[in-house]
């Protein structure tokens, strides 16, 4: 029997989006839009492509950052300083529903690529600006790579030890900014299904990353001080740490509520009157005891081996490597089912009903392992040949219409304000 939802198309089939994008911020947040079923025409530079396909050699061969970007995309490489190549991306986006770009600071405006250009001129596109610090301000042409922003937004002084801030081991800005993007086309696209219209979407990286930072804060602005920083332990709540076992090993312990407490107390520590101890009872008295609280903790801990119990949370603090292979670990497996991502093994990023690409394709090719669509060829891709049938030397040979996957076109330097 068929599943009633795979008879569903998936959500964005028929939407076109082009792409002028490097790094992760644009690239993650049109793989959402590929993986819901959206056409994505990734445009690259003609001097190799994105250049996060340069950060390393770890998927089989590619760059792991790009691999995890970029699947399920098309991809042409232009020059757009040549206006051929500009010409070339006004005929995709003038098929377009979405248009992205991550561009540096004013490079897009420059080449007539930004939102309220594209926007004034195709009143139904979606045209999104991705930036590092917005498009005004004192900080808007400062590079904006991932972990500036984690600096700048505060994310790095509540995270690592009392004696060494630490940046997040993701490209935490980055995928903030993606994610609001996506969601911002999501929102766009609906409201041009009742008033005809698009509009522009504007994110920036610092904003998005301040967001999330929301509790610290908040904790900062109103208790006068901000969130320690305290490894693996949580700054206002106890117990919560890596404690000892008896084998050897490491039980992470995160105790949410003071319900979780009293079945803590009474089950593993052995001491079911800590449950109503003033001193203990409720998650305020326990972080203000915090050393005594994980002494308690820890010793019971110290006399048994790992198992799950008591109705606490609690977790391996085991290898990366092991998610791979964990029920629901890495990756989305989504609208499009689940499904090996190359080079990860990782649940996520096949069409329904089809097996993910064991191995991302190169320049001129698909990389979700589909067979191309049935449908009119671009007329943007088309006009990359002259009338003769040459290519047009703004266009890289032999990457005219297929998929590949390299660092975005445009800027001065060529270098997005959204890199790592």
């Amino acid at each position: 029997m068929i599943h009633p939802m795979e008879r569903l198309p998936l959500p964005l089939e028929g939407i076109t989006v082009v792409a002028v994008e490097q790094a992760v911020s644009a690239p993650f947040a049109t793989r959402q839009l590929a993986d819901l079923g959206a056409r994505v025409i990734k445009v690259e530079r003609v001097d190799g492509g994105d250049f996060a396909r340069g950060y390393d050699t770890a998927a089989r061969g590619l760059a792991s950052h790009f691999v995890w970007c970029n699947r399920g995309k098309e991809s042409i490489a232009l020059d757009l300083k040549d206006p051929r190549g500009r010409e070339v991306v006004r005929r995709l986006v003038a098929d377009a529903d979405v248009f992205v770009q991550n561009l540096a600071q004013g490079a897009a405006a420059r080449l007539g690529l930004d939102a309220a250009t594209l926007c004034a001129a195709h009143p139904r596109l979606v045209a999104v600006d991705i930036s590092g610090y917005g498009a005004s301000g004192p900080y808007a042409d400062k590079r904006a790579y991932d972990m500036l922003v984690q600096c700048e937004a505060g994310l790095v002084s509540v995270t690592g030890t009392p004696e060494q801030p630490v940046k997040a081991g993701i490209p935490a800005a980055d995928i903030a900014a993606a994610m609001y993007a996506f969601s911002g086309v999501l929102a766009a696209l609906v409201r041009r299904g009742t008033t005809g219209r698009g509009g522009p979407v504007e994110i920036s990286m610092l904003e998005s990353l301040a967001e999330w930072m929301g509790h610290p804060l908040h904790h900062a602005m109103h208790d006068g001080t901000p969130p320690a920083r305290t490894g693996l332990a949580h700054a206002v709540i106890a117990p919560y740490d890596a404690y000892g076992t008896a084998d050897g090993g490491r039980v992470l312990l995160s105790v949410q509520n003071d319900r979780e407490w009293r079945r803590l107390a009474e089950q593993v520590v052995g001491r079911p009157e800590l449950g109503t101890d003033p001193a203990y009872a409720t998650n305020a008295a326990r972080v203000a005891n915090r050393e005594l609280t994980d002494e308690l903790v820890a010793k019971a801990l110290g006399g048994a081996r790992r198992r799950r119990g008591a109705g606490a949370a609690g977790g391996r603090g085991d290898r990366l490597c092991a998610t791979a292979g964990r029920p629901g670990g890495g990756g989305a497996s989504a609208a499009r089912g689940a499904g090996p991502v190359a080079g990860g093994g990782v649940a996520g990023g096949a069409a329904a009903g089809t097996a993910a690409a064991d191995h991302p394709a190169g320049w001129g090719h698909r990389t979700d392992g589909r067979r191309p669509r049935a449908r009119p060829a671009h007329r943007g891709i088309a006009a990359c040949r002259g009338d003769d049938g040459r290519r047009d030397r703004s266009v890289a040979p032999g990457r005219c219409g297929g998929l590949s996957a390299g660092p975005g076109s445009g800027g001065p330097s060529g270098h997005a304000r959204t890199g790592q």
